[in-house]
């Protein structure tokens, strides 16, 4: 059996800690070093793990190709917080033809985010 983690590179690790606790309720389930500041934190949201690691300068490289895609309650209400936690909202909300509302933001760090939750059957 195989499994996926993300992990986060990223020069502030804290500012990444408060976003990603206070938009999605993620909790700190590891940390390296278990003492003083962290090199890695491990975060779980949901029944997801992610990793956040720290690095000085962890370089802007191109264009991002990878996202995450984070289900939520309620993408609306989710999309209000996100600018007074240091992200921004890229676009959306929109109702999509495949069952889902969908938003577009990005962490503190510039990393793309999807927020998601399924539309309720009418």
């Amino acid at each position: 059996m195989s499994t996926i983690q993300p992990v986060i590179v990223t020069a502030d690790q804290d500012v990444l800690l408060g976003f990603y606790t206070k938009l999605f309720g993620a909790e700190e389930i590891f940390r390296v070093p278990a003492e003083g500041p962290a090199f890695y934190l491990g975060l779980r949201i949901g029944d997801t793990d992610l990793g956040l690691v720290a690095k000085e300068n962890p370089g802007t490289g191109a264009a991002p190709r990878i996202l995450l895609s984070i289900g939520v309650d309620d993408v609306d209400e989710t999309l209000g917080r996100v600018a007074a936690l240091g992200g921004s909202v890229r676009s959306g909300p929109n109702d999509m033809p495949w069952g889902q509302r969908v938003a577009h933001i990005q962490d503190p760090d510039g990393n793309p985010v999807n927020l998601t939750q399924p539309i309720p059957a009418r």
